[in-house]
């Protein structure tokens, strides 16, 4: 009996870990700089964007805020499978102090937010975020073989469910081509929205959505039913043939834009600051030539100076005048 008290006590103090793991736990600004050990990047990330950032803090919030898991190196060793336990955030937005997403490498994105998580879907040349052409990829979740995660202290945050706040449960397939991320809404219901144990179906058929090229799209949407339940049934990979995906759960009330992207240009591994010319408008509010504040090419020392246009009439007055005055002046002289 009293063994019997004991393993009850076991099991209820295990019970309640589980539980306290799914409260919330950090914000980016109170954030550890190690959140799990054996973590190779940081979640003290500061606010600047840098392309050799280590930072750990991926965001999920719209169609243009939303960053994805990559890999911090290119060349051998950074597929997906190779790499998900040091996966980096790279993001749409500056102010995270994350990598930033070059323009042009999200070729169309489809946001959705249901009762129950919100979700990110599309396609891109993710080569530019250090992924092998060819990479078929894998699955990046906050639980991992070891239940540190991977990436290993990686940490998601969201506004889409109301305040800033951190998720703790969520689930992102990369691919050299593709990606899908969800994040579920905390709660008790949010382990079996965002299940992160059909790593080998990809992202079509956990996440069954849009993810057409040449749309970028936010929408409401309809959650849908969970991955891997079928009726009173629950499939588990590696028993039996895989079913069929889920269809597309039904979306409403979207808008669209024409592309998403940063403003910073990228170069190498630094975020470009630039500062537009600045613009004179004409009286009609149209926008003029830039004024530059580029020197005037020189010849020798002698800079170029600039021409004068003088109507014909008063060109004529001009030289008779001057012709007139040459006159005077020399018979005056001639005294």
């Amino acid at each position: 009996m009293a063994f019997l008290s004991v393993l009850v006590a076991i099991s209820l103090a295990t019970i309640n870990i589980n539980a306290q793991s799914y409260s919330a736990t950090y914000l980016p600004s109170n954030a550890p700089n190690h959140s799990e050990k054996g973590q190779q990047g940081t979640n003290r990330c500061g606010t600047s964007a840098n392309q050799t950032s280590m930072c750990q803090n991926a965001y999920i919030n719209s169609v243009d805020d939303f960053c994805l898991w990559a890999p911090p190196e290119p060349g051998k060793g950074s597929t997906i499978g190779d790499s998900e336990q040091y996966e980096v955030s790279w993001c749409l937005r500056d102010g995270y102090g994350t990598r930033l997403i070059p323009n042009g490498t999200i070729k169309g994105a489809h946001f959705v937010q249901t009762p129950d998580f919100v979700q990110i879907t599309g396609t891109g040349d993710l080569t530019q975020l250090n992924i092998p052409k060819g990479d078929e990829g894998g699955e990046l979740d906050p639980h991992g073989a070891d239940g540190n995660g991977n990436p290993v202290g990686g940490l998601v945050f969201s506004s889409a469910f109301g305040t800033l706040e951190q998720i703790h449960e969520w689930t992102n397939f990369m691919s050299d081509s593709e990606f899908c991320f969800r994040a579920c809404k905390p709660g008790p219901k949010a382990p079996g929205w965002c299940q992160h144990i059909y790593d080998e179906q990809g992202c079509e058929w956990n996440m069954p959505a849009n993810y057409d090229a040449g749309v970028f799209e936010q929408c409401k949407g309809d959650s849908g039913l969970r991955m891997g339940v079928y009726g009173s049934s629950t499939f588990y990979q590696g028993h039996g043939p895989t079913p069929p995906a889920h269809p597309v759960p039904k979306s409403s009330s979207c808008t669209s834009l024409s592309t998403v992207g940063n403003g910073p240009p990228i170069s190498g591994s630094s975020v470009i600051s630039t500062t537009p010319a600045a613009t004179k408008t004409s009286p009609s509010g149209s926008s003029a030539t830039p004024l530059s504040s580029k020197p005037a090419s020189a010849t020798g020392s002698s800079a170029a100076m600039p021409s004068t246009s003088i109507p014909g009439w008063e060109r004529l007055a001009l030289i008779c005048g001057t012709l007139l005055i040459g006159s005077l002046l020399g018979a005056v002289l001639a005294l």
